[in-house]
């Protein structure tokens, strides 16, 4: 996928999570300057916006709040809204990000309430999941852990793709990749057993799916800069895992380089680290 297609969709993404928070702060029909600082302060800690800069993020909100004042339909805007967050990941971590908004002052108004019910309904979200972000919420607890998609398995893949660039994955590849696997405290928590699966379901959805695919997959699971630059060092690691790479895997280095939205200086930094 093209850099520009893949800084479009993180730009796609961002905004349309911006909407959500922006609405949820306007669930009484009205956005007053406070609310507006509001959104901007939880944004800011956000660790989805993480790498963004301050000055950055201000103007995104005030774009969100104009966009927003067009006058088009609840509807329009949420059907809107979902069709920038292309999976249920996403759409999961809207709807957390809204009842951030909703319960900044510790609790909601009905509404508030009411709005969150149709964010629901509009996203295709369940009682369940409803629950657990609310519980995260109300806990000061990250989201990460009610949108699915183990981390694991992103990272996995991410070091998958370097070493399949040349269009297999060797045997000494995997042994790398197993290293990495075992003694990263990213898969402390991981068994032997369930690090082959990681290794066995990146190479299974990479040679079904394709790449392009799959990079988009990373560009909207990997939600966090600390994360995107995690995932990248560990690509970094086994693309010099036998001592130089292979241009095949340096443009691999590049596109994830895109995908994760990383500066030139960072990856030099994380290149010489790694």
């Amino acid at each position: 996928m093209p850099r520009d297609s893949l800084s479009q969709a993180r730009t796609d993404r961002n905004a349309a999570l911006l909407d959500v928070m922006v609405l949820a702060a306007s669930a009484d029909g009205k956005l007053s300057p406070g609310e507006l600082k509001q959104v901007l302060a939880l944004v800011i800690e956000r660790p989805e916006f993480e790498g963004v800069r301050a000055q950055e993020l201000s103007a995104m909100v005030e774009a969100s709040a104009k966009r927003l004042s067009h006058g088009r339909s609840l509807e329009e805007l949420l059907h809107g809204i979902k069709e920038r967050l292309p999976n249920h990941r996403n759409r999961l971590l809207a709807f957390g990000l809204a009842t951030a908004v909703a319960l900044a002052d510790r609790k909601a108004t009905r509404e508030e309430l009411g709005l969150l019910k149709t964010f629901q309904a509009s996203l295709g979200l369940t009682e369940e999941e409803v629950s657990k972000v609310f519980v995260n919420v109300e806990q000061g607890a990250s989201l990460a852990e009610v949108l699915g998609e183990p981390l694991e398995q992103l990272y996995a893949e991410t070091m998958v793709l370097v070493s399949a660039a040349d269009g297999e994955v060797r045997q000494d590849e995997l042994s790398a990749m197993m290293e990495n696997l075992a003694g990263d405290p990213v898969f402390k928590e991981a068994s032997l057993e369930s690090a082959n699966q990681y290794l066995r379901e990146a190479v299974t959805n990479l040679s079904t799916e394709g790449l392009p695919q799959r990079l988009t997959v990373l560009a909207h699971g990997l939600s966090t800069h600390g994360q995107r630059a995690k995932a990248f060092r560990l690509a970094v690691r086994i693309a010099y895992a036998s001592g130089k790479p292979s241009p095949s895997e340096l443009r691999m280095l590049d596109l994830l380089q895109a995908t994760f939205g990383l500066a030139d200086d960072e990856v030099a930094r994380i290149t010489v680290e790694s």
